[in-house]
């Protein structure tokens, strides 16, 4: 093995059927002395056969690591340095445009922002080879952005399978990386809509803690002491019933699961959660009771304020009419 070669990969398996369709394997490379004094973009683009835009993408949302220290794109790469990469799991095959409907919040050359129903995977992955939001984004707009490959295109932020809501595509590499920036600025702004378990006494606070792949479990997140990616949310109690509270969450970071990992850690994991509060429900849901209602951003373009908001569905309004008319 030469000092340039990918040391490690870590890729947890995707069962079928699963919601993970953002798995991702961690890669370790360790830089050779003549890499010394080289840009931390250029350098992992090289090594990870990567173009530097997506290099750049991975960058911005966190994903490259020394120690416990988020890389910068600007870094200049020592000699012996080495940089722990969360890569995408990419399967080997190119999604196809496919015939399905979308919900669509707005629409023009650069930006599409759909509501996204509970159920659907947002890209292909183990399991999910069609049927995905891509699949139907293919079809729809035929053009999008390049920047997370024939798998993942036009794809800037994800929601989980059981997850509904708003969400954007990218129709550029332009738009792509002016989103993927201000998500990673934290300028962008998301608020979700979920139904937890219990009575949260608190009526707001901010969650911050690093989360990772549970050790124990690798479909899972956790929170960790040291050795994650820092998450941060924030929460605020708009309706309490006893055993069951509703909340606003808005994220400030955009980790796998973040909310449901936080939730549960406050010890109030959401509502017919499979994975983090695998408990039945006297609720007709399917996943758990957590929707994407409100996405903030600047138009790439035209630096304009956009503001989407997903009507509820019908499940969700349903939980929430028995909760109101204590029949629960």
């Amino acid at each position: 093995m030469t000092e340039h070669e990918v040391l490690h990969t870590d890729p947890a398996a995707v069962p079928e059927g699963t919601d993970d369709q953002d798995w991702e394997e961690e890669r370790t490379v360790r830089a050779a002395p003549e890499d010394a004094g080289t840009r931390a973009d250029v350098w992992l683009a090289g090594q990870l056969g990567c173009t530097r835009s997506h290099v750049q993408i991975l960058l911005g949302e966190g994903r490259a690591r020394k120690g416990s220290k988020v890389l910068k794109a600007n870094y200049k790469v020592k000699a012996g340095d080495v940089i722990q990469v969360e890569m995408p799991r990419l399967i080997p095959l190119e999604a196809q445009p496919e015939d399905i409907p979308l919900d669509i919040l707005y629409e023009d050359d650069d930006v599409i922002v759909i509501n996204k129903p509970r159920g659907m995977v947002v890209h292909p992955a183990a399991g999910h080879y069609a049927g995905t939001l891509v699949n139907a984004l293919l079809f729809h707009c035929r053009d999008l952005s390049g920047i997370n490959g024939v798998i993942r295109p036009g794809i800037v932020h994800r929601l989980d399978k059981d997850t509904s809501g708003v969400m954007i595509a990218a129709k550029n590499d332009e738009a792509h990386l002016s989103l993927s920036k201000q998500i990673a600025d934290k300028t962008a702004r998301r608020t979700y809509l979920a139904v937890v378990r219990g009575n949260v006494k608190t009526d707001s606070g901010e969650i911050r803690t690093q989360i990772a792949r549970d050790k124990d479990d690798r479909k899972k997140m956790a929170v960790v002491k040291e050795g994650g990616r820092e998450a941060v949310t924030d929460y605020k109690v708009l309706e309490r019933y006893g055993k069951y509270t509703v909340v606003q969450c808005s994220l400030k970071t955009g980790r796998t699961h973040q909310i449901r990992v936080h939730m549960e850690y406050l010890g109030h994991p959401l509502a017919g959660d499979p994975k983090y509060s695998p408990m039945k429900v006297p609720f007709a849901i399917k996943g758990q009771a957590l929707h994407s209602l409100t996405l903030d951003f600047l138009h790439p373009r035209t630096g304009r304020p956009m503001h989407f908001e997903a009507p509820l569905p019908e499940d969700m309004r349903k939980i929430l009419t028995r909760l109101r008319n204590g029949q629960f």
